[in-house]
């Protein structure tokens, strides 16, 4: 039985630096009300999950180093 997906549900997302610091809701997303707005720390495993939504987003390149 095929899973039906639902919008802002089960999806994986590929996000760049230039959208940090990354939020979801994301602006451009259809629903961008749907969930209060939570800021994920993406920069250190290079994926983050949203735990209102499920959203699983990616760093394009990966996690980042520390510049210490």
């Amino acid at each position: 039985m095929a899973q039906v997906l639902h919008e802002n549900t089960q999806r994986i997302i590929e996000v760049s630096s230039s959208d940090l610091p990354l939020h979801c809701p994301m602006p451009n997303m259809v629903a961008w009300d749907s969930h209060p707005r939570v800021f994920l720390p993406i920069e250190v495993k290079g994926e983050a999950l949203c735990p209102y939504c499920g959203t699983m987003y990616v760093l394009k390149g990966g996690a980042m180093g520390h510049g210490h």
